[in-house]
């Protein structure tokens, strides 16, 4: 399969997710899920222990493979695990997905990469890391900077000489800050969107 067909079926791929995330945010929000803590409960009764196994999963995957956008599948564990539990979920999800998505660069090199991303934005990135100190801390400025590209930094991170363990430390302290803003800002997004679909 050639890098524009994988890239095609990708973002395809993302459009589907998304309308199904869209459909069934309808349906929850129908069954009063969004708005009365008590049903959410209830919804979740029987899903206590497989439910954040399967979420951990879907952000694992998210982060390989970004089929899911990452905004939506962050505020879904707010919303169905509460804040601390949402939060760890996610935290757990994202570390893995992106300890991951360092091998597979370090493992497959440049075609991997260009699977996922474009050659233009491959090459936008690769001039960081000609000074490898310098990438280092570029890389952990953008781990805790929200709205940075950070798995196709992950992605750059696996080729160069940057040692796992920095990296593992970068990802471990960077991420909790950015989990949480975005968190955040998404559970106020939503608060305000189900006020005003509630008039």
């Amino acid at each position: 399969m050639s890098t524009k067909t994988s890239r095609r079926l990708i973002n395809i791929l993302t459009i589907v997710c998304t309308v199904i995330i869209i459909l069934l945010s309808i349906y929850w929000y129908k069954l009063g899920i969004f708005t009365d803590q008590a049903k959410m409960k209830a919804y979740l009764a029987n899903k206590q222990i497989i439910g954040p196994i399967v979420f951990i999963l879907i952000q694992i995957i998210q982060v390989v493979i970004p089929i899911i956008p990452g905004g939506v599948s962050l505020l879904g564990g707010v919303i169905f695990f509460g804040p601390l539990w949402g939060f760890v979920y996610n935290y757990v999800g994202i570390c893995v997905g992106s300890i991951i998505l360092f091998f597979l660069a370090r493992y497959y090199g440049r075609p991997f990469i260009l699977h996922l991303v474009s050659e233009q934005t491959y090459e936008k990135y690769m001039k960081w890391t000609k000074n490898q100190k310098k990438f280092n801390w570029f890389f952990a400025l953008c781990i805790v900077a929200p709205a940075a590209p950070d798995d196709v930094l992950c992605m750059i991170a696996g080729l160069t000489e940057m040692k796992f363990s920095t990296y593992l430390l970068i990802i471990l302290l960077g991420k909790p800050w950015t989990i949480a803003a975005y968190s955040l800002g998404l559970i106020y997004g939503a608060k305000w969107l189900v006020k005003l679909m509630g008039k």
